[in-house]
């Protein structure tokens, strides 16, 4: 039996560092390609580049981390305390920074036209700040003593100088991960980017369907098909992370209201790893569903990896400003070959040409004086 749990705790760890070295490349590679790619300069890939970072510090940090803990490692409650709690703030960060994914497509889509007027990136930095100081509220409320502290003095599971055995439920409260965390700042915000991305594919199917022209645009089954495709990949970015993540806060509400009940722990193991691959399974995402990510992935790797001297990626704009005009010719008729462009005439001849008959005039008139 302990050769089995030794065996699942080993299966667990090596999972664990594969998750964690995709999940830093696969990310890294995301903020580089917006490093160099222009046309992923725009708010959205702003709020993508966010969730990338939180993603990078989950490989970096949060998986190592984890793996101490699993040890299940003697340290001081409120050190524990901390790294449980970094792990929320990561969670939260990324949940947010899906939600203002989400109302920036609902923007590009509802507003077209006034778009970049009222997302503009002054405002998407800050609400960046925004997402970032509320996810570190969010994840940081155990340390201000929403924890088990008291619970774990009373049943004499901690010393008196607050040594404990550093396990996650040790010393975060369900209390606080089910009816705050959870039914506070995971569920409403996965229910509300449901509810805009079934808006948002229901406005692009009706514009699709109408074919009106209601944008600035020429042709607007073009601008819909690209906005319909972004919201496809990134409405499949949101799915990945709710299954990912939904069932470790179910496990979690069973602690709470059936304590009663035994958790296997290979279940808690699996729940643990799919929380942890989500952050390596949206560059991939990227990969495969948006263009401009796999061109920009494929320059990295063919330059830096594969030494390879690569042309230089097109720098296209992005589609918010993407205005079609005609081209010269369509706008020009041609002209025959018989067709004769008029010369211009230097400004000198122009002038004699409009001084000749005021001349002729008044000689005309010189004349009529002398036979008179």
């Amino acid at each position: 039996m302990a050769g089995a749990l030794f065996s699942v705790d080993s299966v667990y760890i090596g999972m664990e560092v594969v998750i964690a070295v995709a999940s830093v490349i696969g990310n890294v590679m995301v903020v580089w390609a917006v490093k160099i790619n222009k046309s992923l300069r725009d708010t959205t890939f702003c709020f993508i580049v966010s969730l990338a970072l939180a993603d990078i510090a989950v490989g970096a940090l949060v998986i190592p981390l984890a793996i101490t803990i699993n040890i299940g490692l003697q340290t001081h409650f409120y050190s524990c305390l901390l790294v449980a709690c970094t792990v929320l703030v990561l969670t939260q960060s990324s949940i947010l920074a899906l939600l203002a994914i989400a109302i920036d497509r609902y923007l590009r889509v509802k507003i077209p036209t006034r778009y970049k007027r009222v997302v503009t990136p002054r405002r998407a930095a800050l609400a960046v700040v925004i997402c970032w100081t509320v996810a570190f509220i969010v994840g940081l409320t155990p340390m201000l003593g929403w924890n088990n502290l008291k619970r774990c003095q009373e049943n004499g599971s901690i010393s008196s100088d607050l040594i404990t055995t550093c396990k996650f439920e040790n010393v975060i409260s369900m209390d606080y991960m089910v009816y705050f965390n959870f039914f506070g700042w995971v569920l409403p915000p996965l229910l509300l980017m449901l509810f805009i991305y079934a808006e948002i594919f229901y406005m692009i199917h009706k514009q699709l369907n109408n074919k009106k022209l209601n944008t600035s645009h020429a042709d607007p089954n073009r601008y819909y098909d690209k906005e319909l495709n972004l919201a496809k990949s990134l409405a499949l970015v949101l799915f990945l992370f709710a299954v990912s993540w939904l069932p470790l806060h179910i496990i979690n509400c069973i602690t709470l209201f059936c304590p009663e009940r035994n958790k296997p722990k290979v279940v808690l193991y699996i729940a643990i790893l799919l929380t942890h691959g989500n952050s390596a399974v949206n560059p991939i995402v990227y990969a495969f569903r948006i263009k401009k990510f796999r061109s920009a992935f494929r320059k990295i790797w063919q330059q830096y990896f594969c030494c390879k001297n690569t042309s230089a990626l097109e720098t296209q704009a992005s589609d918010r400003k993407e205005m079609p005009t005609l081209d010269l010719q369509q706008a020009t008729p041609p002209l025959s070959p018989q067709t004769e462009i008029p010369k211009p005439q230097p400004l000198s001849e122009q002038n004699q040409k409009a001084e000749s008959p005021q001349k002729h005039k008044g000689q005309s008139s010189l004349l009529g004086q002398n036979a008179a």
